[in-house]
C-alpha cells in the first residue's frame, strides 16, 4: 500500500504565490534602475566670492566747452542808383550831306564771264519736276498691262513667280526706247515684260523748268499664277 504526503508538507500549494512575488520584485527592480539619476561634481570648480562691489561710481570730471565763435558781421548791402531811361547825348556830330558827284562819273557794267548753263537735247534725266505719266494715269497702265500681258507657258509649268523690274527711256515726244531689264526672274518672263512695254502707247513726257525732257523710268511688272 502507497503511503501519502500530508497536505501541510505539500509545498505545490506555493508556487504560484511565489512566482508572482518574484516578478514583482523583478519589476520594481528594474523600474528603480531606470529612474536612477546620479550626479558628477567633479566639473565644478569653487571660484570663490568675488569682492568687487559694482555698486561704485566711477568718479568723471566736467569737461569744459569752449564758447561758440562769434557770428560774423552783416555784409553791407550794395547802393542801387537808378539810371533814368532816356539819356540826353549832348555831343552834336555834324554830317555832309554836299557830296561832289560830277556828271561825269562813269559806272563800270558788271560782266558775268560764265555763260548760263544750256540743257542738252540729248540728256537723260533721272529725276524731273514733272514726272512722265502713261495715258490714263498709273490706272490706265495698269489696265494695259492686264489687257495685254501674257503669263509665258515655260514660267506657268514650272511654277515661277516675281517681279521684273523694267528700266526704259521716254523722248520729248512721249515715246519708248533702250528698254532693259534691271532685275529678272526669268522662264520667258523677262522678254514678255520688255515686250509688253515696247509696244506700250505714248506717254507724257516728262518737264523740267516747264520744257519736256528725256526721262528714265523704272517700273516694276508682277507675274503671278492665279
Amino acid at each position: 500500500m502507497e503511503a501519502k504526503k500530508s497536505p501541510s508538507a505539500d509545498i505545490t500549494k506555493k508556487v504560484g504565490m511565489f512566482t508572482n512575488l518574484g516578478l514583482a520584485v523583478a519589476v520594481g527592480l528594474t523600474l528603480a534602475a531606470f529612474e536612477y539619476k546620479s550626479f558628477d561634481d567633479s566639473g565644478l570648480k569653487n571660484l570663490g566670492g568675488v569682492n568687487d562691489n559694482f555698486e561704485e561710481l566711477l568718479d568723471i570730471p566736467i569737461t569744459e566747452q569752449p564758447p561758440p565763435p562769434p557770428p560774423p558781421p552783416p555784409m553791407e548791402q550794395p547802393i542801387i542808383e537808378e539810371i533814368p531811361d532816356e539819356v540826353k547825348i549832348e555831343e552834336k556830330i555834324d554830317v555832309n550831306f554836299d557830296v561832289d558827284v560830277k556828271e561825269t562819273t562813269v559806272i563800270k557794267e558788271v560782266v558775268i564771264s560764265e555763260a548760263p548753263v544750256v540743257e542738252k537735247a540729248d540728256q537723260i534725266f533721272d529725276v524731273v519736276e514733272t514726272q512722265p505719266n502713261p495715258p490714263g494715269g498709273m490706272s490706265g497702265w495698269n489696265a494695259y498691262l492686264s489687257k495685254n500681258l501674257k503669263y509665258p507657258t515655260q514660267a506657268r509649268r514650272m511654277g515661277i513667280e516675281g517681279t521684273v523690274i523694267v528700266v526704259f527711256v521716254i523722248n520729248t515726244d512721249g515715246s519708248i526706247q533702250d528698254v532693259e531689264v534691271l532685275r529678272g526672274i526669268g522662264g520667258g518672263c523677262d522678254e514678255e515684260a520688255v515686250k509688253v512695254v515696247q509696244e506700250a502707247p505714248k506717254w507724257e513726257p516728262g518737264k523740267q523748268r516747264g520744257r519736256p525732257v528725256r526721262t528714265r523710268m523704272r517700273l516694276p511688272i508682277r507675274f503671278k499664277l492665279s
